[in-house]
């Protein structure tokens, strides 16, 4: 862990400028964040985002596109499958689940709160008399890695309404997405916007555009459980490591405060073909 905070402390001094995040509208940001990625990384095409890592780097390309012949996640892909029918998900869902996942997470006009996918997935789990299911890691990934199987090649399509809590809700995360933390002063964009395609330690940082395409992921680090749902996390079971990472306390899973984060997070990646479930460093 040292090393590593040393490495990416090094990174920010190395850091460019990038686009800054003033007051705009949700289309006016998404229009500055792409510019800013395609004039970093020229070449790289919007779908390529969605890979990650391995739209920058050749070397690593050829790995995944190795380990994709027989991925990791297959086995859990079906367990959530197995899960999603036993805890009887399609009826809580438009299209009984299948294909939607590319429209998480959404403003919800009758709460008047952002929704995700895993809020969602818990709702139907109770109502239908079961016991609610950890947020991070277990089932609830591997119902959302079935779901974004189902998904695969929908572009992501987040919509930010023109109400006053939807953007409110927007601009939080956004705010959080470029806010300073923890005892390093890092936020989200010095590693992957600034610092994208750059090296710490042995890690190439992602970009963030494209980040959510591939969750949930199915990490190596992860898989230390057994059973089909071991190996798999939530995009916010990522945001609470990476605010480990810059010694900040991580927030709780499903927080308004990271709800709010996906919420701008995957905003900026709309347009994306949806690749998850996916293995990733």
């Amino acid at each position: 862990m040292k090393k590593f905070l040393i490495a990416i402390s090094a990174l920010t001094v190395l850091g460019g400028a990038a686009a800054v995040p003033a007051q705009a509208t949700p289309q006016e940001d998404l229009k500055q964040f792409r510019a800013f990625f395609f004039q970093k990384f020229p070449g790289v095409k919007l779908q390529d985002y969605g890979n990650g890592i391995y739209a920058l780097d050749a070397a690593r390309r050829f790995e995944w596109e190795e380990m994709e012949e027989f991925p990791a996640y297959e086995d859990g892909v079906e367990t959530g499958q197995k899960l999603f029918m036993k805890y009887g998900l399609a009826k809580c869902f438009k299209n009984g689940g299948i294909g939607i996942k590319q429209n998480f997470p959404y403003f919800d006009k009758k709460s008047g709160k952002v929704r995700t996918l895993e809020q969602d997935i818990n709702a139907c789990v109770v109502k239908n008399g079961h016991k609610k299911l950890k947020w991070k890691k277990g089932a609830m990934p591997a119902i959302g890695a079935y779901m974004a199987y189902t998904s695969r090649g929908k572009k992501q399509n987040v919509v930010i309404p023109n109400n006053k809590a939807a953007l409110a809700t927007y601009q939080r995360g956004k705010t959080n997405f470029y806010a300073k933390r923890g005892q390093l002063n890092f936020a989200c964009a010095d590693c992957h916007v600034y610092n994208a395609g750059m090296m710490a330690r042995g890690n190439l940082l992602s970009p963030a555009l494209g980040q959510t395409s591939h969750f949930p992921v199915w990490r190596r680090k992860w898989a230390k459980g057994k059973g089909g749902t071991a190996g798999f996390g939530t995009l916010q079971r990522r945001y609470g490591g990476c605010n480990k990472q810059v010694r900040a306390k991580p927030l709780k899973a499903q927080s308004a405060e990271y709800t709010a984060l996906e919420y701008f997070h995957t905003f900026m990646s709309n347009g994306i073909k949806l690749n998850g479930p996916a293995v990733r460093q």
